[in-house]
């Protein structure tokens, strides 16, 4: 857990991400792909060694900036959307409203595949 303390690492390293990529698979007993950007903890040397032990995990690599392909740009064009003509009083608020929404989101399944379906994508699993 990343806490933000001074001379702490704040974000997730190599080993953090294996870790619990490693635990999610022990959990699920199944293969797993992942669909990362191209931050350059996901692109070092060290995660594709270890990408390469792990003949159950499937890495596609979105190109450098394709929000064509990534659902998260329509959820956050969504987002934006119902927040226009909104007067926050101030962080805190803005924070509630955002997560209201992200939970509103959530809960529309239907709305979630559509932003699956732009980028050409389905949430049905391909054939073996």
């Amino acid at each position: 857990m990343h806490r933000n303390r001074k001379g702490e690492r704040g974000s997730f390293s190599e080993d953090d991400y294996i870790a619990f990529l490693d635990q999610a698979h022990q959990r699920l007993r199944a293969p797993i792909v992942l669909i990362w950007d191209n931050l350059n903890t996901h692109v070092s040397v060290r995660i594709r060694e270890l990408i390469t032990a792990r003949r159950w995990l499937t890495v596609i690599r979105l190109p450098a900036y394709a929000p064509d392909l990534n659902p998260a740009e329509g959820v956050w064009r969504w987002m934006k959307r119902g927040l226009t003509n909104t007067a926050a009083r101030g962080v805190d608020h803005l924070a509630d409203l955002v997560k209201r929404r992200l939970r509103a989101c959530q809960q529309q399944t239907d709305l979630l595949a559509g932003f699956f379906a732009g980028t050409g994508m389905t949430l049905d699993p391909e054939p073996p």
